[in-house]
Order: structure tokens, then sequence, then C-alpha cells
């Protein structure tokens, strides 16, 4: 007979309400581990569909998503004719709020000219954008419906299209319009504004203003060399795909990687006691149980066998239930959770591992029962 499951038979109601309670606690950790690798998949997920092999900006910056950064429109066409440039397209990227149907919603704008580089990889539903103005294609998480209006800047847009997983690395929703479109959203003096800027000699200022052009490059370029082209113009900087990342991932989202990080050691660290404490109750609570054993010549191997395979059951049923509630509540989550097999497999392996050395203490308590305790009172 197996001790561990008859045990677990006898008193089944505890066990699984006590698996219950250990599946919530680990849910609450795995979904950290999703959150923490979501957050670095969020900063980079623009990137990755906007498939850009290089990004010209402003010199002495890092970037649009880093730093501000505004270079003349026109410099789109001196990096398309640069050698191993297949195509370029300039870009603009800013954070708004904008009145929609269910209320204001916090998104970021991205301006891009149709049929260059800079728009939506793929539009999940309706359409990309065309040359007509003021329409958007916005990501699904911002709530919006094919056909919807929406107030942004004083105009009022239609969406025409709708994307899904692209958001901003503070996981804003992107919307996409046109290039012109978000010029004067974004570079546009009020009236009043501009005619102050006149009168004190600024001039009217040029809307051919952009935050960045972005170029994709034929496959036999070197990125590196095309971007150390760039950089010899004094006014402007190149980053490479890989030095873009670089900036997201080290500079933006750290903190908050950092963060997640610490958050996640520590509820291992209270999961761990956790299942000690539970594992050291369940075995003292069978400490009549284990002096019998010993009194009928049970051997040692018996009763750590005894600990242990209960310490792993209880772990198991804990995970999989934290896997389940996880799955089946992610897509509620206001930041993107990400759990592939190897965070699955890894937390797995942590929480075996967490069982193995919480059961410790408990196989030292059970070895030192007397066998004269069976017979007490």
């Amino acid at each position: 007979m197996n001790l561990a499951f008859a045990d677990i038979r006898h008193r089944l109601g505890r066990f699984l309400m006590t698996c219950l309670g250990l599946g919530l606690l680990m849910g609450v950790a795995l979904s950290m581990v999703g959150i923490y690798r979501g957050v670095v998949a969020e900063a980079l997920a623009l990137t990755h569909s906007l498939r850009a092999d290089l990004w010209v900006v402003e010199a002495g910056t890092r970037g649009p998503f880093a730093e501000a950064s505004r270079i003349p429109g026109d410099v789109r066409e001196m990096v398309a004719r640069l050698p191993g440039v297949a195509t370029a397209g300039a870009v603009t990227l800013r954070s708004a709020e904008m009145q929609a149907p269910q209320g204001l919603v916090r998104v970021q704008v991205m301006g891009f000219e149709p049929g260059r580089p800079g728009g939506p990889a793929t539009v999940a539903a309706g359409r990309d954008l065309g040359g007509a103005r003021f329409e958007m294609v916005a990501d699904a998480r911002a709530g919006l419906a094919l056909g919807a209006t929406v107030l942004l800047g004083g105009d009022r847009y239609r969406v025409v299209g709708l994307t899904g997983g692209l958001v901003a690395s503070g996981g804003d929703p992107l919307v996409f319009v046109t290039l012109r479109d978000s010029q004067e959203l974004q570079f546009q003096l009020a009236p009043p504004a501009a005619r102050r800027a006149q009168a004190a000699g600024a001039g009217p200022g040029a809307l051919d203003t952009v935050n960045a052009v972005i170029a994709r490059l034929h496959p036999a370029a070197d990125p590196a060399t095309v971007a150390e082209t760039v950089r010899r113009w004094k006014h402007l900087a190149a980053l490479t795909d890989a030095e873009q990342s670089e900036v997201l991932t080290r500079s933006l989202v750290n903190r908050a990687r950092m963060q997640l990080g610490m958050f996640t050691v520590v509820l291992l660290f209270v999961s761990a006691v956790i299942i000690a404490l539970i594992i050291y109750t369940m075995t003292m609570d069978k400490l009549r149980e284990i002096a019998t054993l010993k009194l009928i010549g049970a051997a040692d191997r018996t009763i750590i066998g005894l600990v242990l395979q209960q310490a792993m059951l209880l772990g198991a049923a804990g995970y999989v239930a934290a896997l389940a509630i996880v799955f089946a509540t992610r897509d509620r989550f206001p930041r993107a959770v990400e759990l592939g097999p190897t965070e699955v497999l890894a937390m797995a392996g942590v929480i075996g591992l967490i069982c193995l050395l919480g059961s410790l203490v408990s196989i030292r308590a059970a070895l030192r029962i007397e066998p004269q305790q069976a017979l007490g009172g």
C-alpha cells in the first residue's frame, strides 16, 4: 500500500483545499513570471512589426522611444538614396488621449506614410490606411470596434482596421494614422499660440517634421555599415534594429523588469515558507501513525518516502491548479502574460525544488519520532 495516497484519501477534503490555496499563491508567482516576459515582448512588439533594419533619428538622441527626436521630413529621401537601403519611411510617435465611445482612452499615436515602412505588418480586421484623411487603424486593446468614431486632437477619426498585440512599451495600445494627420496633431500650434510665436519672430514653422526615419535594407547590406554612413552626417544619428531593441529592453523597461523580478523572488520565498509549514503540519498530524510504523519495524526510507511523496503530490496538485487559474484568466490582465513551455517547465522545476527543500525539516522531525509515542494516550 502506498502510504502517501492512503493518507491523502483519508483526508481528501483538507488536501484539496490546501492544494487550491497553494494554487492561488503559485498562480500569482506564475503570473508575475508571465508579466515579466510580457513587458519585454510588448516593448519589442512594435519594432518587430515594423521590420525596420535602421532607425535614423536626431543627433545626440537614442530614438523616439527613449527621448525626443525631431528631424526634417526630407531626411527620408536622403536615407532612401543610401547604398544598401531598399526602402525608407518617415514616422512620428507620441502619446495622446482620445475620446472614444467608452470614454477617454490613452494611446500611442503612430504616424506613417501609407505604402512605406512604418505601418502595421498585418491588419486582423478591416483594412489598412489608404490615402484618405482622418482614418485610423487601432490595436484591439483600445476597445474600439470597426467603424467607430473617436475624437483626437480636435478632429474626428474613423476606425477602419484593427491590429492585435501592438502596444507601446508602457502598455498603451497603438493607433496608426497617416503621417500628415499625425504631424498636424503633434507639431501644429493652436491659432493663438501660432500668432504669439509669429509675433515673437519665431516664424510660422514647418509641419514637415518627423521623429524618425526607418529603413529596410537589401538582404546583402550590412546594417552597421549603413548606420555608420548616416552618422557621418553630423546632424543625424542612426541605430540598427539590434541597438534599438537594446534601448527598449535595457533602458525603457529595465526598472519594470527589476520590480517584477524582485516581486517574483519574494513570492517564491513566501511560497517556500508556506509549503514548508504545510508539510510540517501534515507530518505532525500523523505523529501517532509514524510512531506506529516505527513500532512495527518500518525502515527509515519508508518514513522519508511518506513525507516526500506527500510534499511532491501537494506541489504538483497546487501547480496544476495554478496553471489552470492563470491560463483561464490571462486575457483579463491589463498587461500581456507571456507563458511558453520554457517558463512553465522552469517554474515547475522551481516548485519541485521548493517542495523538496521544504520537506527536509519535516523528514528530520519524522525520523526523530520515538516508537513509544504510538502507545501514548
